[in-house]
């Protein structure tokens, strides 16, 4: 029972996010010593060190604050951006299709501001590992910014290269592509994968879908699934209970596919004979 009432504390290292009476969110991790400089007055972090998640706090002002651990969802909200990132909907749904989780390897292409790099680092934990490629630096950098905030940079090796070149990585249990054109690639990734491995890809239109879905039997993928996910919220009073007035619709085709291995096309048993017509 301590153990259990230990874990409902902040500690220091953690991810924390303050959310402001109108709901403003600071995301930062929390170290001894520091203060926070918000609109609403400063906060100590010492003050937020060793309490309740969910406590109210305040700063020097008298402004409070509520004190919550972070989501996945709610840290991908705040990922800084300089490339459109892949939704949390779908994130989601590629972790559990592709079996991602504690003490996976993941390979991914496309780094991009790093929102799925920070996801699959988070499922990974820290017994696993991913490898995530960006052919663009500058892109990257902001990537490595990203997880170093959250204090997951030390599960993420950051390469900047060409995929065209292969993965140095192999027999990774999943690998994901957010490029435009990742039927060009499938030789790269079918020689990283281990065999039964995740494939996945996201792509905004049909005609790189069919493209996509036309080369994969040949290059030793089959299990293909094609969905979207689209998500709408409503509106959260229990008098007038409705849809919320936008939704979050089509944002990209999800593509996955496992690399097997080829068919046994001969009898190696010879006691074993083809049924006779």
């Amino acid at each position: 029972m301590d153990d259990f009432k230990l874990n409902q504390m902040t500690q220091e290292g953690d991810l924390v996010q303050l959310v402001s009476p109108t709901n403003k969110v600071l995301l930062f991790q929390l170290k001894a010593g520091e203060q926070l400089h918000t609109h609403r007055g400063v906060v100590k972090t010492d003050d937020l060190i060793n309490i309740p998640w969910g406590s109210q706090v305040f700063s020097h002002q008298g402004s409070p604050f509520f004190l919550i651990q972070p989501s996945l969802s709610d840290i991908l909200r705040e990922t800084k951006r300089n490339t459109q990132i892949i939704y949390p909907k779908d994130i989601g749904f590629i972790l559990i299709t592709m079996g991602i989780g504690p003490g996976s390897l993941v390979l991914e292409a496309g780094t991009g501001s790093g929102a799925l790099t920070t996801a699959l680092a988070w499922a990974v934990g820290p017994q696993g590992h991913v490898f995530s490629y960006e052919a663009r630096a500058d892109i990257q950098n902001l990537a490595r910014k990203n997880l170093q905030k959250l204090g997951l940079l030390e599960r993420v090796t950051l390469k900047n290269r060409n995929i065209a070149e292969g993965f140095d990585e192999k027999g990774v249990d999943s690998l994901f592509l957010d490029l435009p054109d990742p039927y060009e690639y499938l030789p790269q990734v079918r020689a990283a994968l281990k065999s039964g491995g995740a494939f996945g890809s996201i792509l905004p239109t049909t005609n790189q879908v069919s493209r996509l879905l036309s080369v994969f039997h040949a290059n030793g993928f089959s299990f293909i699934d094609v969905c979207e996910i689209l998500l709408r919220y409503y509106k959260a009073n229990a008098d007038r209970l409705r849809p919320a007035d936008r939704m979050v619709a089509h944002t990209g085709f999800l593509i996955f596919a496992r690399s097997i291995l080829p068919a046994q096309n001969q009898i190696t048993d010879k006691s074993i004979q083809p049924d006779q017509p």
